[in-house]
């Protein structure tokens, strides 16, 4: 892609999501959520390939309905309550309407059908926007909204996107759609705790992306789109694949590491809230994600020769690994001990 297009996109998705971020009226928020999905199109289909065609075509279809629907919850309630301000979201239709339509922009289930599809059909850097920036604006007029949500609603949407991201990651062999449907699961634990605290659920967002973002990048510097890759990786940056491990671990929540500061916190608030059962449930079909993030971190190290393998081994790769992978690397691994400082700094 010629650079200058390219940086007009880069530069409209900032433009879209500052212009949602930052509005009160939602006419504006629905203009920068117009303005991101049509930013990223190009993205999605710069390789002329029919995947990435169809892919592009899926996420424009799914995301222009639930703009549409964005717009349609904020006209009702314009016409109730005559006001277009976004925290004013006060009559109950537009509040349901509205959760939808977010939910289908997050890849929620059950509105999750398009998103590993996308995932698939895109490079990993495009897969990088659609799991972290592209998702930013939604959860943002979530967190603006939250005191006028249906909370059982969301606890639905949130224990049904935790099992069936786990359940469907299960037999999947490509990285994209293992990690999109590790971001399914993630959403549900950032929905479910959306009503009681808003600001523990964007906790989650931005530890998510940190974790999300280092792993994406070093499987885009290993080149690795599948198990069968993945699993000779290894020769081409010992070092990188043995902090992948711990990165993985980390995104799938395991103790010492920085992601399971966001599930413990939590399981805390959910067990203050009396919702104890929710708890036990999302923690139980978290084990269901935990599973796919082993084989991955299994693939990715534990397969070092003998082993039996189809597949070529690579050479050491001589091209310079950025430093941006080893600081998100090593962020996501080393929080957990800054735990007590975070929360007090929300």
């Amino acid at each position: 892609m010629n650079p200058q297009a390219n940086l007009i996109f880069i530069f409209s998705l900032l433009l879209g999501t500052t212009i949602t971020i930052s509005s009160n009226h939602w006419i504006m928020a629905w203009t920068g959520l117009e303005i991101n999905t049509l930013a990223v199109l190009p993205l999605i289909s710069k390789s002329h390939h029919p995947r990435a065609i169809e892919a592009a075509t899926k996420y424009f279809l799914v995301q222009a309905a639930a703009s549409t629907l964005v717009l349609f919850a904020s006209m009702t309630n314009a016409w109730v309550t005559g006001q277009w301000d976004i925290t004013q979201l006060t009559h109950p239709t537009s509040s349901l309407i509205l959760t939808s339509a977010l939910a289908m922009k997050l890849g929620l289930a059950p509105f999750h059908f398009w998103f590993p599809e996308v995932l698939q059909g895109s490079p990993l850097t495009t897969g990088l926007l659609l799991s972290t920036l592209m998702k930013f604006p939604p959860i943002t007029l979530l967190f603006m909204t939250s005191s006028s949500l249906n909370p059982t609603l969301l606890t639905t949407l949130a224990i049904l996107s935790a099992a069936l991201g786990g359940w469907m990651g299960l037999n999947q062999t490509q990285i994209r759609k293992v990690l999109a449907f590790s971001s399914i699961s993630h959403m549900g634990w950032m929905t479910i705790i959306l009503v009681y605290n808003p600001k523990l659920s964007l906790l989650n967002f931005y530890l998510y992306v940190l974790m999300t973002t280092a792993v994406f990048l070093t499987f885009n510097s290993t080149k690795t789109l599948n198990l069968s890759t993945l699993i000779t990786s290894w020769t081409k940056a010992p070092s990188l694949n043995a902090m992948l491990l711990l990165t993985l671990l980390s995104l799938a929540g395991l103790p010492p590491l920085t992601g399971f500061l966001p599930k413990w916190l939590i399981i805390q608030e959910l067990t203050k809230q009396e919702m104890a059962p929710a708890a036990v449930i999302i923690s139980l079909l978290s084990l269901l994600s935990l599973f796919f993030y082993l084989r991955l971190a299994y693939c990715t190290t534990i397969t070092l020769p003998p082993h039996t393998t189809n597949h070529m081994k690579q050479w050491h790769t001589s091209k310079p690994i950025p430093a941006l992978v080893a600081i998100l690397t090593t962020l996501s691994i080393t929080l957990l001990p800054l735990s007590p400082m975070i929360p007090a700094s929300i």
